[in-house]
């Protein structure tokens, strides 16, 4: 999770930016609601393929 970090000289956080921290905070699987997502199908499913099966693009340079 992440952290706040306060520096030298830094001016204090106001109580809106406090409260915008807190609204935004990191959330756990379960308080988050992922009901707007539609569930992939069999066939959407099927066309995936692990990273190392890929094709790599191959850079070349200049």
């Amino acid at each position: 999770m992440g952290s706040i970090r306060i520096y030298k000289g830094m001016p204090p956080l106001t109580e809106e930016e406090i409260a915008e921290l807190d609204r935004n905070k990191p959330k756990s699987d379960d308080e988050i609601d992922f009901s707007d997502i539609s569930r992939m199908t069999k066939e959407e499913l099927s066309k995936f393929k692990p990273a190392r099966l890929r094709k790599q693009k191959q850079n070349i340079a200049s």
